[in-house]
């Protein structure tokens, strides 16, 4: 397997202890597709730092807003289907922009990076408070 020395890896017991949950939850979610950690040769399961992105996203849906697995599962794959199209949308917006520079037009954007959101953040000065 390869690794990134500069990813973290953890073992189930150290992500259990981490986040006040027990073993076989982990092994529960990762049944129910919820989570998909890495595996050694001999089976053991490694946890990434992506993967404790995840689980705390979960967590965060179990515990903070009583969503239940099921749930957890809608709204994970649509989450990942969001961030797909977004990342289509990137490739697509990408190879428009270079077309049009191949043809010599220069593109003009108001911002400089898109938010994920789509939302524009304003800055505090100029805004009056009512």
């Amino acid at each position: 397997m390869r690794h990134d020395p500069k990813r973290g890896l953890y073992m189930i017991g150290v992500v259990a202890a981490r986040y006040e949950i027990h073993p076989q939850t982990l092994r529960l979610y990762e049944r129910e597709g919820l989570l998909l950690p890495s595996r050694t040769e001999g089976k053991t399961r490694l946890y990434s730092d992506e993967d404790l992105e995840r689980l705390e996203f979960i967590l965060s849906l179990t515990r903070d807003l009583g969503v239940n697995l099921a749930g957890v599962e809608v709204v994970l794959n649509l989450r990942d289907r969001m961030q797909g199209m977004q990342e289509e949308m990137q490739k697509r917006l990408d190879a428009y922009e270079t077309q049009l520079r191949a043809a010599g037009v220069e593109i003009e954007r108001g911002i400089e990076a898109f938010s994920p959101t789509g939302l524009v953040k304003l800055a505090s000065h100029g805004l009056r408070k009512r």
